[in-house]
């Protein structure tokens, strides 16, 4: 049965013809991942955006629940955006910016030019029991993370609620760069840099049933 969904995104669409989608499918314009990257020493708290360049998600599946596909060389560094989505005050300056996000995706961190792709193979998607009356329904994502060369297990909850038609799912989880052979950045012989544990964090527009995509979006973040 089709299903008429708007766009979630809060921009208005600008496609003459409607897309459609399959349940489980993202609208990836509107989804996004962000990360709080933490200080040692003298260093500063950073916050970082980026995109997926790829997903699907089926909801409640016990086998196979999806996979999603992050397009590494997205990520931007302390954009007055990501700094507020990750509860930092203040801004950075543009040199500021694009030195950070140089460093990030360079060779001796992301090393975006080997790896442009990290990739969460979700194995499951299970509804958990509310703990609370009236709070927004949880689902535990059980799966395996890859990272460059490493592929570690990875297991957290993640909340979804209704919104324009379209599941809205949030979720988050601490990420430690060590395992995944990746050395915290730092200088100065060690008195500036950055943390080996962030937490990453993710907003998933998912459609829950195939249909069409409407040509109008409402204000919904």
């Amino acid at each position: 049965m089709a299903l008429a969904m708007a766009f979630p995104a809060c921009e208005r669409a600008t496609a003459q013809t409607p897309i459609s989608y399959s349940a489980g499918d993202l609208h990836l314009p509107s989804t996004r991942v962000f990360a709080l990257v933490g200080k040692t020493g003298l260093g500063h708290e950073h916050g970082v955006l980026g995109r997926l360049k790829s997903g699907r998600l089926n909801l409640g599946a016990t086998c196979d629940a999806g996979e999603l596909v992050f397009d590494m060389s997205s990520f931007t560094a302390d954009t007055d955006q990501a700094r507020r989505l990750v509860g930092l005050s203040g801004s950075s300056s543009d040199s500021t910016r694009k030195q950070v996000t140089t460093t990030m995706l360079g060779r001796d961190v992301l090393n975006v030019g080997q790896y442009p792709t990290a990739v969460f193979k979700i194995d499951s998607a299970t509804p958990e029991r509310p703990t609370v009356e009236g709070q927004p329904q949880r689902y535990r994502l059980s799966g395996q993370f890859t990272l460059q060369r490493t592929a570690r297990p990875l297991s957290f909850l993640a909340e979804v609620t209704s919104k324009n038609g379209w599941n809205l799912v949030r979720g988050s989880f601490p990420l430690k760069q060590s395992e995944y052979g990746i050395k915290p950045y730092s200088k100065a012989f060690g008195a500036v840099g950055v943390a080996d544990e962030m937490t990453v964090w993710g907003e998933l527009w998912v459609a829950p049933a195939t249909g069409v995509a409407g040509q109008t979006s409402a204000a919904v973040r």
